[in-house]
């Protein structure tokens, strides 16, 4: 198929709803990775909290972001995607100027009356739900928009979107905070800004995608008891289990890496600008590390994509600089990619017939477990090894530890696991 063939399948291949629902999902995650390069400064820098306490933070809402869609996109189904989308643009604008509002002298009362910290979990979790609606709206949107041949195309436009967010998002960070000068308040406010204008778009350009005829919604009860059906399969278990590792090291570059370069290398690091050469890494080498990969089997290359990006932070603890940091974060980015797409093609495989879209929904667990765990470690480390120890850039031996952890017990799992695989399908 040549050029202007492939060009007019993706010209008639999506629904209009695949490019409106993708077109809102960039400001999503232009609004998220915004929030998300700030957040660990604004926490620990504006509202004085401890690094512990910064960390359970960013851990408990962070979880939430990534488990949420289990049972938001039952609802999403329930309820239409317009709605749904509409709902959550709503929830985030709410969250995000509130977030950007708390310092304000109208906030105080309220304030006082619940404490710094209930207060800012209470907010923080206005934005961490919206993702859980948006993800499965935007996903479920480019599968039912999209025509039989053009649906792989479809997602590759997706994870690209996403990534462009990811890329922005950060750079939008700076240029409020730095070089206009209106500070990190400002950054939530504006991706408040993005988000609500996404609303909008929502109501007047998206349209409910058809549904299959015949397809069945399934109720809330019955995506709570997927989750027994689920964890019976004690292999998908310990694979879920053991990738929740990589998460843990992954968070760092937003829970703990921000204070450390701040407190510990230098007052004015630009952390947030930095944070986008990872989200541009992927876009810049998503299709060659893949095209590279595509014949190793799938383990083996989740297992070296773990060790990639496990010894990256090996940089931060020989040599921390400000200018280590970004390269830190393209052998992160490479070890990312290198297992992200076998991550999600072992997922389906290892799905038994007919199961396969559940089991895949439930491969966001180890992203939601490795924040619920890696937000509190990370705040943790920070104060062991930086206030108590004297010695910073010691705590990134742990995080390496833990992604070579992560990356062996993989491989054992390979092991272990491969004969029985090999025995299912010659049965």
């Amino acid at each position: 198929m040549n050029f202007a063939q492939r060009w007019q399948e993706i010209r008639s291949g999506f629904a209009p709803a695949f490019w409106v629902a993708n077109f809102t999902e960039i400001f999503e995650r232009v609004g998220y990775y915004s929030t998300q390069a700030v957040l660990a400064l604004f926490l620990a820098e504006q509202l004085r909290f401890s690094p512990q306490v910064a960390g359970s933070l960013m851990g408990i809402t962070g979880f939430v972001v990534y488990a949420s869609p289990i049972v938001a996109g039952t609802l999403a189904d329930r309820f239409g995607f317009r709605r749904s989308l509409m709902f959550a643009y709503l929830l985030l604008t709410a969250g995000y100027f509130m977030l950007g509002s708390v310092t304000a002298p109208w906030m105080a009362p309220v304030r006082h009356a619940m404490g710094d910290q209930w207060l800012v979990l209470a907010i923080l979790l206005l934005p961490a739900i919206g993702p859980g609606f948006v993800k499965p709206c935007v996903a479920g949107t480019t599968a039912r928009a999209s025509s039989e041949e053009t649906r792989a195309i479809g997602y590759s436009i997706y994870y690209t979107l996403v990534n462009i967010g990811g890329t922005v998002g950060p750079v939008l960070a700076f240029l409020v905070r730095e070089r206009l000068g209106l500070g990190m308040e400002n950054v939530f406010r504006v991706a408040a800004l993005s988000v609500f204008a996404m609303f909008w778009v929502t109501l007047f350009f998206f349209h409910e995608p058809p549904t299959e005829s015949g397809a069945k919604v399934a109720s809330v009860g019955r995506a709570l008891k997927n989750i027994l059906v689920v964890f019976r399969n004690f292999r998908f278990v310990v694979f879920l289990v053991i990738s929740s590792g990589f998460y843990i090291v992954y968070w760092q570059i937003f829970v703990s890496a921000p204070d450390f370069l701040v407190k510990y290398v230098d007052r004015k690091a630009n952390v947030d600008l930095m944070l986008s050469v990872e989200g541009l890494t992927i876009i810049a080498f998503q299709i060659l590390i893949t095209y590279l990969t595509r014949k190793m089997p799938a383990i083996q290359a989740i297992a070296i994509g773990f060790l990639v990006a496990g010894l990256s932070f090996a940089l931060l603890a020989i040599h921390p600089s400000v200018w280590i940091f970004p390269v830190m974060l393209i052998v992160l980015a490479l070890g990312e990619i290198t297992q992200a797409s076998r991550y999600y093609e072992y997922c389906s495989l290892i799905a038994p017939p007919g199961q396969e879209g559940l089991y895949m929904g439930y491969a966001f667990l180890p992203i939601a477990i490795g924040y619920l765990i890696g937000g509190p470690l990370g705040g943790f480390l920070l104060h062991e090894f930086g206030s108590v120890l004297g010695r910073p850039a010691a705590m990134w031996w742990v995080i390496v530890g833990i992604g070579v952890l992560t990356a062996a017990l993989m491989w054992i799992f390979d092991a272990v696991t491969r004969p029985a695989v090999a025995v299912e399908t010659i049965a």
